[in-house]
């Protein structure tokens, strides 16, 4: 069967068919260093660094760092840790700073071709002045100053004693193009702030729009893939581009050797918000304990809540890349998870609400040591042991006391086999104990010692179904954090707009409205000791209770373990 390919992947085929940038392929990711990288932007690294790989070329790094007034160091290392982890490799790591030179020379040489002036007008009244999409802009009064005029006030700008905001650099294009972004854009401000990396020499920075392109360019880049909203913008990203192909002398072939914009969707989940913007405030104002909080949807909220980089990439595939937008529900996601950490977990017990079950007929003292299969979906898993006694600890909702007749757990007169253990039957009297307030603190069975796991007598049918427990004597106390969606409506981020609009408060107010209450509860379980000895974000299945991962804060004294998702789909059940 022939492989399907993605209308990128069939673009990038046509253009090395034609021989294109000499039948090379070269992409990049770039990411701007202002925050954490979110699940959207795992969609654009695998399309950027899986192209370059399909195609025996290279994708490279570049952080798009020309706003330093929101960029760190932090979000520079947390982003190659992300890409790191989810399986891709840069070629190399570039800067947009490091084109700074390249970029001002290319300004001033548009300053000197007619094609840029510096206007002094302020950005309410340059706003005003760029009109409507059917009606023509309003030419600026500085749009015909001259060259030399505006190329002794573009330099001024870099001096640190002009004001932000008093003085831009605009493209000269057409003020009544029906493209706005063609209507004289600003292309270089004032902000007179020191860069992470040049220090104080620039105080004036280029805008992404100008700078974007011609590093793409500067870098060899042959395919420059984004996401839709880069669509309106990609006849001023080519324009630039020639423009500059103009200036260097190598305008004799404009369709060769070039970067080629091509967008895609981005990924919009359900239940999800995604801009980095929202995401900063949810931290800072503590409403999540940080950038890799398990309800973020960033990659490092995602892994330290247990999504593994594989379950991400397959439900990124499983949705593809088109040319329109869609919600994605994020049901497929954890159903991508489920489907990926069932071949992965580690299988361990553990319960969440115990009651404690006494094996009346089994010997005091003794202890047995079970053998538990780690993974058996692996045919060649490895084992471990867990301790059996005669005093275990149960789930509560295993055993009813009036249990009907299609019960199959633990009630009077009912049989059940006990995971890697023994059947177990209930008695018809005497079989639990109550607090005053009528709880149950005990149940009550027999075992029979010859259904042993792997003895003969272990063939034995029964009714009931399998249970899990623990010993009493040997399980680890531990920290359960189960965590669900942080937001309660499916759209976050357009119901977020309806209350600001109609209440008229801040973004704030509208997120801690929509904010899941349940979103996070803590709870304390016991688990067999095996699993305290894991090392923090292993991947686990709490036997018949869903995949859990060991968090980061956990140690061998205080186990923690983060819920990654159920084993079925509940949520959409409870919210028909």
């Amino acid at each position: 069967m022939e492989e399907s390919k993605n209308f990128i992947e069939q673009l990038v085929e046509k253009n090395l068919e034609e021989g294109k940038n000499g039948k090379k392929v070269q992409t990049r990711f770039p990411p701007e260093p202002n925050g954490y990288l979110h699940i959207g932007h795992a969609k654009a690294i695998a399309i950027d660094f899986g192209i370059a790989k399909k195609y025996n070329g290279v994708c490279n790094l570049r952080f798009d760092d020309t706003n330093p007034i929101k960029e760190d160091t932090e979000y520079m290392d947390a982003i190659k840790r992300d890409i790191e982890w989810l399986g891709f490799h840069w070629g190399n790591v570039f800067y947009a700073s490091d084109y700074f030179q390249q970029l001002w020379d290319f300004a001033e040489e548009l300053i000197r071709r007619g094609r840029a002036y510096v206007d002094e007008q302020s950005a309410e009244t340059i706003a005003e002045q760029k009109g409507t999409p059917t009606q023509p802009g309003i030419e600026s009064p500085y749009r015909n100053r001259p060259a030399e005029e505006s190329l002794e006030l573009f330099r001024k700008m870099n001096s640190g004693t002009v004001q932000p905001g008093t003085m831009v650099l605009r493209a000269k294009i057409d003020m009544a193009n029906p493209n706005m972004h063609f209507r004289d854009p600003i292309i270089y401000r004032v902000l007179n702030i020191p860069h992470i990396r040049t220090g104080n020499k620039w105080n004036a920075y280029p805008m992404y729009d100008f700078a974007h392109g011609e590093s793409d360019y500067f870098e060899g880049v042959t395919h420059s893939l984004c996401t839709l909203e880069f669509v309106v913008h990609r006849p001023l990203y080519d324009l630039f581009v020639d423009w500059l192909k103009e200036v260097r002398g190598e305008a004799d072939n404009m369709d060769d050797n070039r970067p080629r914009q091509t967008e895609f969707n981005k990924l919009n989940l359900s239940y999800t918000l995604m801009s980095k913007r929202n995401l900063l405030t949810l931290v800072k104002e503590g409403l999540v304990s940080g950038w890799d909080d398990p309800r973020m949807p960033t990659i490092c909220g995602f892994r330290r809540r247990g999504y593994s980089p594989e379950s991400i990439l397959n439900f990124i595939d499983k949705i593809g890349y088109t040319t329109y937008d869609a919600l994605n529900e994020f049901e497929l996601l954890e159903s991508s998870v489920r489907d990926d950490l069932n071949t992965r977990a580690t299988r361990v017990s553990a319960v969440l609400d115990p009651v404690k079950l006494i094996i009346t007929n089994y010997p005091e003292g003794q202890t047995e040591e079970m053998t538990a299969i780690n993974n058996p979906e692996d045919e060649n898993s490895a084992t471990h042991t867990i301790e059996f006694s005669r005093e275990l600890w149960i789930e509560r909702d295993d055993f009813m006391e009036d249990a009907p007749k299609k019960f199959l757990r633990l009630g009077p007169g009912k049989e059940v086999r006990l995971k890697n253990a023994y059947i177990i039957k209930c008695p018809e009297e005497n079989f639990c104990k109550k607090d005053a307030e009528g709880n149950i603190i005990e149940i009550y069975a027999e075992y029979d010692p010859e259904s042993r796991s792997g003895s003969a007598g272990a063939d034995r049918k029964i009714k009931g179904k399998t249970l899990h427990w623990v010993s009493c004597a040997h399980a680890q106390k531990a920290e359960v954090r189960l965590y669900d969606r942080l937001w309660k409506v499916e759209n976050p981020r357009d119901e977020m707009a309806r209350i600001i609009k109609e209440q008229n408060c801040e973004p704030l107010e509208a997120m801690k409205q929509m904010i899941n209450p349940d979103s996070l509860n803590v709870v304390s379980c016991y688990i067999e000791k095996y699993a305290s000895t894991l090392k923090p974000l292993h991947y686990l299945q709490f036997i018949r209770m869903g995949y859990f991962n060991v968090d980061p804060d956990s140690t061998a004294e205080h186990p923690v373990f983060n819920r990654t998702a159920t084993l079925k789909d509940t949520w959409a059940k409870v919210n028909k």
